[in-house]
């Protein structure tokens, strides 16, 4: 089986890129987690994101955003102590600022997904890249929602962070064209009907 040579590293990526990277998305909740790693991401790796994942899930509370928006001194504390996540003073400041951030939309009536997802219209972006060269970093759609997340107060949310969530929420098909998934990612969201 061929897939996307970022993925043929250690078994953990394997496991990420066949099983969840690149199908679409639309559990707020997840995509709030998702946001977060990909924010968390900045000057690392995401081997470094994915090893940490469960760790990052346990120190956040499951991400649930109305506990993190709460996060006290104290709490803050704990979290730069903590071996198990990126210990980085403004990624975690970032998250709690995420987490208002994300309540104050809801509490707007509109949802997490419908924000992000209108960025591609509602319907996974499918390309057709033939090797990682051809991959962007970014795009007018990542720039647009880079903005409109700044603008709603969300922090660590560049067009690259905001591109790379993208990828893994399945709002474009990344998936090369030579790898085994593309197909059946597109597959997938052509037999689940969209939101």
């Amino acid at each position: 089986m061929e897939r996307c040579p970022w993925s043929e590293s250690f078994d953990l990526y394997r496991e990420y890129h066949d099983c969840e990277w690149g199908v679409p998305l639309y559990d707020d909740r997840a995509l709030f987690e998702l946001l977060i790693l990909e924010g968390a991401q900045a000057g690392l790796s995401w081997a470094t994101i994915l090893k940490k994942r469960e760790g990052y899930r346990r120190a956040f509370d499951s991400f649930d955003p109305v506990l993190v928006a709460g996060y006290g001194e104290d709490k803050v504390t704990a979290l730069l102590a903590d071996p198990g996540i990126v210990r980085n003073r403004l990624k975690i400041a970032a998250t709690l600022q995420n987490a208002r951030a994300y309540l104050a939309l809801t509490a707007a009536g509109q949802s997490f997904s419908s924000f992000l997802w209108r960025f591609v219209d509602d319907r996974p972006v499918q390309n057709a890249w033939s090797c990682m060269s051809q991959v962007p970093a970014r795009t007018p759609q990542s720039d647009a929602m880079s903005k409109a997340l700044g603008k709603a107060g969300f922090k660590f949310v560049g067009s690259t962070i905001c591109y790379a969530l993208m990828q893994a929420a399945g709002m474009v098909n990344d998936h090369l064209t030579t790898c085994f998934r593309h197909e059946e990612v597109k597959d997938r969201f052509r037999s689940s009907s969209p939101r």
